[in-house]
């Protein structure tokens, strides 16, 4: 049941799992057939080869997780495996619950972060200064890291009081693997807390990786400002892969719980699932996003709005009364037709519209 399975999915990745998604179709043409499969697997899973699974599509669950994107399998008898990546949201470790920590939670909580905040006093460190916040942990800078397992998929910012707590918790951290490391803090106050640390044998090339002074230029003064500042520098950070010692643009998987949540309800109206396959040019939302469309028109989600995900609705109510399983609907949002229609992005995508059927 497709119910069952997002549900599996859902309790996955909350509990910190990155997971991919296989949906085995059975073509019947080049946009059209029937959904033979759905399964689940863990990085875990796919690195002990859980399943019976042709490798090629095991080469192609380690691309997906690699590079963090949607990889069609093409193989014998018509058969296409999708495989989707779902990974947990990113997490911030904010330590220091201060003037900036406050809206940076509340920021960093509001463009897709899971944030913990850090704080040696129970004043700060608490759920009703931090409401935005996953997780709030009060405890002693040092000790806080026995209740901590990074990842290499963290980004931490130190914002604490003083001098003394910075190089505590920098010192904890520098030789981590993180995504991001930022530290507030001025040029020469830095500049003088990064020779101790070479002096105490830390490696220079590990201090250079570290964001400091902390955030994007944008002249920030006020501590919303400089919270601002600090989450622009997380998106980029978030946003983006190295390829060939290149930095290029790079869309994180998505991973929307109020819409996961919807799959799952009990619901008995006929609905379908829209997931981006592939975008090329300027197009409104990226590959992996989703929304649910419902036969009596309700909507959960977006897959760019206007005429061009009007288009792919109307294909779901269709085969939604018609009884189709699935099918792949080009979308052209390029030249004069598009043009007058307002369709303004001029790039084009590949939609897969599935119907949900208990199964």
């Amino acid at each position: 049941m497709f119910n069952k399975l997002y549900k599996d999915l859902l309790k996955k990745v909350e509990e910190g799992n990155q997971c991919v998604m296989l949906t085995s179709l059975n073509a019947q043409d080049d946009t059209s057939g029937e959904i033979k499969e759905k399964i689940i697997l863990t990085r875990d899973d796919a690195n002990n080869k859980t399943f019976s699974l042709d490798e090629k599509i095991y080469q192609g669950i380690h691309k997906s997780f690699v590079g963090e994107e949607i990889i069609t399998v093409h193989l014998d008898n018509n058969e296409i495996v999708l495989i989707e990546p779902y990974f947990p949201k990113p997490r911030l470790l904010i330590f220091g619950g201060g003037h900036i920590a406050k809206p940076l939670s509340e920021f960093a909580h509001r463009v897709g972060f899971s944030v913990t905040v850090v704080d040696d006093r129970p004043y700060f460190a608490n759920t009703q200064r931090f409401p935005h916040a996953d997780k709030v942990i009060c405890e002693d800078f040092s000790k806080s890291f026995d209740s901590i397992t990074f990842k290499d998929t963290d980004f931490v910012v130190i914002v604490t009081r003083g001098h003394r707590h910075d190089k505590l918790v920098l010192k904890n951290v520098i030789n981590y693997d993180l995504k991001y490391i930022g530290m507030i803090g001025s040029k020469r106050r830095v500049k003088g807390l990064k020779e101790e640390l070479i002096e105490e044998g830390f490696s220079e090339d590990a201090l250079h990786n570290v964001n400091t002074p902390i955030g994007m230029d944008i002249m920030a003064i006020t501590p919303d400002e400089i919270a601002i500042s600090i989450v622009g520098e997380l998106i980029s950070y978030k946003n983006r892969r190295i390829v060939n010692n290149k930095i290029i643009k790079h869309t994180y998987p998505e991973f929307d719980t109020q819409l996961i949540s919807s799959i799952n309800n009990d619901d008995n109206t006929p609905k379908a699932i829209l997931t981006i396959l592939s975008s090329k040019g300027s197009v409104p939302r990226r590959a992996g996003a989703k929304m649910i469309t419902y036969l009596d028109g309700r909507t959960v989600g977006s897959i760019g709005g206007g005429c061009s995900e009007a288009e792919v609705l109307t294909k779901a109510k269709e085969m939604m009364l018609d009884g189709g399983e699935y099918a792949i609907k080009h979308v052209d949002m390029t030249g004069e037709v598009a043009e007058s229609l307002g369709m303004v992005c001029g790039g084009t995508m590949e939609v897969l519209i599935e119907i949900c059927k208990n199964r």
